[in-house]
């Protein structure tokens, strides 16, 4: 048996199957072009729909190296050998190609061949059905039957995914370990429960179809689908017990020992925290790499967990501070050969899990003790205890679990997700989402509609179908609203962050005014308000596009480009679109980044967009397959999806991108370049805000305006202005210090009569309300009250808006007691030293009371 490093193996799978004929595709992004799927769970992710029968194969047979994330045993992560978060499948698939034969042999002669793996440590499952696949394993490869166990569906059959689809059985290859502690087993088999077999590969035969009634017949066209784990195939071949012992986890292991100074195997508690984090630290590199951010929705949150959990395992090997972002750089020289997405974005993959752990510590020690709390008095963790952990602690649903296995809590996972779903409700109802798309569109899906809108702003056009209020309707009278579909259409429907055209519908007899356009399942759709006269089915009309309008929106769309551009030759090729908006008025684009832009950086940007501006360079739209668009460095947005022919937007050579939107002809009719706002959005991710040409111009007269109104009312140059201003702050900052010692004067008069007083009848106390002082100044009245008053407690209460502050200062040793008590009487939290204390409430002042509390406590 061969002993091949991680990155061998990938070289020899792909270089065996390269030599059977199949065509070798790279790896696709770990976020798939599927709405179904939140991540690339599998190898035959990215060939789904061809599985489905809903695209034509490109090859007729592929092998892959494919990156996968899967969370649903996370729990299991680092307690066993096997389990991951981010892993790789080896796979070879077959579209109506080969089948169970030529699969089976070649799974066989890579194995026994190329690894060199001793045939007899081999076994084989297959369907308890499977007849066929039991032939060829015994007659065309000479496997002894004693060795091929027959297992049920829930084994070896796969599919279909929901009630009907493709399936099949399956045959699964399994390396022999030797024996196992505490298999009692005489003659043990794959069957057995004892891990003694390791399952390294399987070979899936889709050549089945399952209707709604459950009835199985064969597709016209079978497939092929399997696959092989790579970190398995590696602890075979490199003769390791563990997953984590391979050359794919060692280095990170070794990376623990030396931030926690900790021997790895000296405790196993530590081992399984040492796992847990090599594991989340491959999978947090490859998902920021791949575009996602940390966030508490969907993928993000995913991100965020799997950062969070890792945070925790540290800190219970005695982590204070973040940790997790030095073992990027073990990663990459791990697998960056492979993956040169996880170099190229390197400093931005750093930082972003540095601020996310940043953030997590700064709140994980409170819930840490909240959790301690919870637990000293309980043996159960309550749904409101547990939500409350991850609403105001963020502390992941899955981190509370581990803690509650470590500790034997019973978490209420019911109630908590009863919450989760009831807070999910809430949200959607605020935004008023919808979550299907009405079967009225369905229902007329087929028609298409030619989009002209790249030549021309007119067209001549027919009514193909039309809605008004959710029915399909054959006529439109004056004054109503409809959605309509037309034969062709110069219209730009809403997509990739332009929004959709506006303008005019004229026909015989009358005319409409378009109020927008958008798509809705698949459909081109035009909102009109008729005029005058009726629209009706099969009539002609002329569609004219608002130009003005149109222009004014290729002018920021182009814009975009130009500041996508500028922003990665600036801040660096981490900057990816997160999102966009593109309108009229102005642009709007959301990129990764983790800290805000500098003023040098944002005057950085804008000159280098207006220089291009400036050089009126020609804006070239080409036709081109996808995969050139790729060659030549055409920015594509993570997790779209793509035809094999893409429209790519071209300046000069500052920018290249896919894009499907409308565009000025040449930079100079942009005019000039403003960016009005940037600020972050969300972690990791910043938002600016822009306008172009006539936009720019109209800010900078409203601005030129009110320069000549300061300049007016100043006084004063225009050139002044400033220094003017300047001064009068100075002088304003000099009033209001000298009015706030005039009225701390004037209430130290006042305290000190008071103070007076109270230790003339022989109080133990002072209660003293003021008003309109900062915080510092409320101290300051405490110690000169304190030093007139002499012995006893001092009382200062404020009353600001509806709250209620409170200093105590006490030479008895009980301003904390009476902090506490006289804030907890009206609703409130108090606390401190004996010498000095602090407290408050919600509320009004109620000196009777007050005075009354005081009696009672200081007797």
């Amino acid at each position: 048996m061969k002993n091949l490093s991680s990155e061998q193996i990938r070289k020899e799978f792909l270089e065996f199957f390269k030599s059977k004929g199949h065509e070798i595709l790279p790896s696709i992004s770990l976020i798939p072009d599927d709405p179904q799927l939140l991540f690339t769970v599998a190898g035959m992710v990215p060939f789904k729909k061809i599985f489905w029968g809903l695209e034509d194969p490109k090859y007729p047979r592929v092998a892959t190296v494919q990156k996968c994330i899967r969370t649903n045993d996370i729990e299991n992560v680092g307690r066993t050998p096997r389990h991951h978060t981010f892993f790789e499948m080896l796979g070879n698939f077959s579209f109506g190609d080969y089948f169970k034969k030529e699969a089976i042999e070649y799974a066989w002669e890579f194995l026994t061949q190329r690894l060199e793996i001793d045939p007899s440590r081999l076994w084989v499952s297959i369907y308890k059905d499977d007849d066929e696949a039991f032939e060829i394993w015994t007659k065309d490869i000479g496997l002894d039957p004693k060795k091929i166990v027959r297992m049920g569906k829930e084994d070896n059959f796969w599919g279909p995914v929901g009630p009907s689809g493709p399936c099949g059985p399956d045959s699964e290859i399994f390396y022999d370990l030797g024996p196992i502690e505490g298999c009692s087993s005489d003659e043990c088999t794959p069957a057995c429960g004892c891990n003694r077999f390791l399952e390294i590969w399987n070979l899936v035969f889709t050549g089945l179809y399952q209707d709604e009634n459950g009835n199985l017949g064969e597709l016209e066209r079978k497939n092929i689908d399997t696959g092989m784990g790579l970190e398995r195939i590696a602890s075979v071949l490199q003769k390791v017990k563990s997953n984590f012992e391979t050359d794919l986890f060692m280095p990170l292991i070794r990376k623990s020992e030396n931030i926690f100074s900790i021997k790895y195997g000296s405790q196993e508690s530590n081992d399984i925290s040492m796992r847990i984090i090599a594991d989340h630290a491959r999978a947090a590199t490859f998902l920021i790499a791949d575009g996602v951010s940390p966030s508490n929705t969907e993928r993000g949150y995913v991100l965020r967990r799997l950062i969070r959990r890792a945070v925790r395992y540290g800190k219970l090997m005695g982590a204070n501070e973040p940790f997790l972002y030095k073992y990027v750089s073990t990663v990459q020289e791990i697998m960056g050969k492979s993956y040169p997405e996880i170099i190229e974005r390197s400093a931005f993959i750093v930082e972003t899990i540095k601020s996310e752990e940043e953030r997590f510590l700064k709140t994980l020690d409170q819930g840490l003790a909240m959790v301690e709390k919870i637990i000293s008095t309980s043996k159960n963790i309550f749904g409101q205890e547990a939500f409350k952990l991850y609403d105001t602690y963020g502390m992941p649903l899955d981190i509370l679990l581990d803690i509650s296995n470590e500790k034997n809590v019973r978490v209420d996972v019911e109630g908590f997700n009863k919450l989760m779903e009831e807070q999910k409700h809430r949200s959607r109802e605020s935004l008023g989402v919808q979550s299907f798309v009405d079967s009225i569109y369905e229902s007329i899906s087929n028609f298409k509609t030619e989009f002209v809108g790249y030549e021309s702003l007119e067209s001549e056009s027919r009514v193909v179908a039309m809605i008004s209020n959710g029915e399909e309707v054959g006529s439109v009278p004056n004054g109503n609203e409809a959605e309509v579909i037309f034969d062709k259409s110069p219209f730009y429907a809403e997509m990739g962050g332009q929004i959709g055209d506006t303008g005019r519908c004229e026909f015989s007899g009358g005319n409409a005014i378009v109020i927008d356009t958008y798509q809705k399942a698949n459909l081109h759709i035009h909102k009109i308000k008729v005029e005058s006269g009726t629209l009706r089915i099969g009539m002609n009309v002329k569609l004219i596009v608002d130009e003005k309008r149109r222009k004014s929106i290729a002018r920021n769309h182009t814009a975009t480009h130009l500041l996508q551009a500028a922003l990665q030759k600036v801040l660096g090729d981490h900057v990816r679109q997160f999102g966009s908006y593109v309108g009229p008025e102005k642009l709007r684009f959301d990129f990764t980044h983790n800290s805000p832009l500098t003023s040098e950086e944002i005057e950085k940007i804008t000159m280098m967009v207006n220089e291009e501006i400036l050089k009126a360079d020609e804006v070239k739209t080409k036709i081109m397959p996808l995969e050139e668009a790729k060659r030549i460095g055409a920015m594509a947005l993570f997790g779209e999806k793509y035809s094999d022919t893409v429209r790519v937007v071209l300046v000069d050579n500052f920018s290249k991108e896919l894009c499907g939107g409308t565009h000025v002809s040449n930079t100079g009719e942009i005019g000039i370049f403003m960016i009005t706002s940037e600020r972050g959005v969300s972690a990791g991710v910043r938002r600016i805000e822009a306008t172009t040409g006539i936009n720019v111009l109209k800010i900078l007269l409203d601005q030129f305006k009110m320069i000549e109104n300061l300049s007016s009312k100043l006084s004063c140059q225009k050139e002044e202005i400033e220094n003017k201003v300047k001064a009068l702050i100075d002088e304003n900052q000099e009033l209001i210090r000298e009015n706030g010692a005039l009225r701390k004067s004037l209430i130290l008069q006042n305290v000190k009569e008071m103070c007076e007083n109270a230790r003339k009848s022989g109080k133990k106390f002072v209660a003293i309300r003021v008003e309109n002082l900062n915080s510092s100044d409320l101290r300051d009245v405490a110690d000169d009250a304190l030093r007139i008053f002499g012995k006893g407690a001092v009382v200062i209460l404020q009353e600001n808006g509806e709250k209620v502050t409170l200093i105590v200062k006490s030479t008895l040793n009980n301003a904390n007691e009476i902090a506490s008590n006289l804030s907890k009487h009206f609703g409130g939290k108090g606390g401190g030293k004996g010498e000095m204390a602090q407290g408050g409430w919600n509320g009004k002042i109620d000196m009777g009371k007050v005075e009354k509390i005081l009696e009672e406590s200081l007797k």
